[in-house]
């Protein structure tokens, strides 16, 4: 099996076109091919040599993988399911409103941080997702050219595969990539601290933590990452980062009924969070099969996110997009997996 071109960084060429004997500017044109033209071959790179592009064809292919099925919701959203090297499936939900329109990306094949609230949690953890892989999510979808935003929230924890994420946050973020603001992304983690810090010090894109309850206990049980990385330490962490003025933390909190939704926890969320200027998002619970989790009544949502911006937090409702497609937060999870690998 060839080697694939797509997902490759700049340097990363630089150094296979030396390798292969080619002038170092031809890195530089292969990098426009790959993530400015829409193209799907090696031979299609009409301003290299045809020397270059056969040397280029006997080592590798150019890389894109289509979807094998996509899935339309009655508020627009769309689901693309993507095949993986490892002849995994992933999914990628394409969120359309009314001046942009924002891709949530999968950077892990399953999941093994174990969320009590998450379906991915359900389908175990199945393998890394590659730079290439995950920009293939953005590249291959039919809405290609109509991207305003990118939020790393599929399937996955992005900074449990740090590497191949830093590379494609590098991607698309820089002049030979896709040159798209880096505040236009969000990466989104349950608070993995060493990858966190990495990932501040080497990218400019926002950053969502996952916090769905302020107190030790409560999160244990729902998260077990809080064992090893406590969510005070995390937040200690971030408030001692300088993100400027226009670099964006918040922290996205699901709602459970008679767990988190409580006036103590808007009490111990001002608290914790003080000092720091950042904006929750409440998240409606989507019912995951297995758990005895269940969302609170909208009245209750309404009166918890009220509490919480007169504690001069700026906390919004998230609004729920693509549940019949199970495309909502927290739905993602390839049951096709299952069935591919039973036959």
């Amino acid at each position: 099996m060839k080697e694939r071109l797509f997902g490759k960084t700049l340097g990363e060429l630089q150094e296979l076109v030396i390798e292969l004997g080619l002038p170092k500017f031809t890195a530089k044109q292969i990098a426009d091919w790959l993530y400015k033209k829409q193209i799907s071959s090696i031979e299609e790179m009409t301003n290299l040599s045809k020397k270059a592009r056969e040397l280029l064809s006997e080592r590798f292919e150019y890389g894109l993988t289509p979807y094998t099925k996509v899935s339309a919701s009655i508020d627009g959203t769309r689901k693309y399911l993507f095949p993986t090297i490892q002849n995994k499936f992933i999914e990628t939900a394409m969120i359309p409103e009314r001046d942009r329109k924002t891709v949530c990306v999968s950077s892990q094949v399953g999941c093994k941080m174990g969320c009590l609230f998450c379906f991915t949690a359900k389908q175990g953890f199945q393998g890394q997702l590659s730079a290439g892989e995950i920009i293939n999510q953005i590249k291959s979808i039919d809405e290609v050219e109509e991207v305003s935003n990118i939020v790393y929230m599929g399937m996955g924890e992005p900074f449990d595969n740090l590497e191949e994420v830093l590379k494609s946050l590098e991607i698309l973020t820089s002049e030979w990539g896709f040159a798209m603001s880096p505040r236009r992304i969000t990466v989104s983690t349950i608070g993995i601290i060493p990858g966190m810090l990495t990932f501040l010090e080497k990218s400019e894109a926002h950053l969502a933590v996952s916090l769905h309850t302020p107190f030790h206990e409560e999160r244990q049980k729902i998260m077990p990452v809080q064992v090893a990385y406590p969510i005070e330490e995390v937040i200690d962490e971030i408030k001692s980062w300088d993100f400027g003025r226009q670099r964006r933390v918040s922290f996205e909190y699901i709602l459970f009924e008679d767990l988190n939704d409580s006036q103590k926890h808007v009490d111990e969320l001002a608290r914790l969070l003080s000092g720091l200027k950042c904006r929750i998002n409440l998240i409606r619970f989507h019912p995951v099969p297995g758990t005895p989790l269940k969302s609170p009544g909208e009245e209750t949502i309404q009166r918890f996110k009220d509490a919480l911006n007169k504690k001069g937090i700026l906390t919004t409702v998230r609004a729920s997009r693509g549940q019949d497609i199970y495309a909502a937060c927290g739905l993602l999870s390839t049951k096709e997996l299952v069935k591919t690998e039973r036959r």
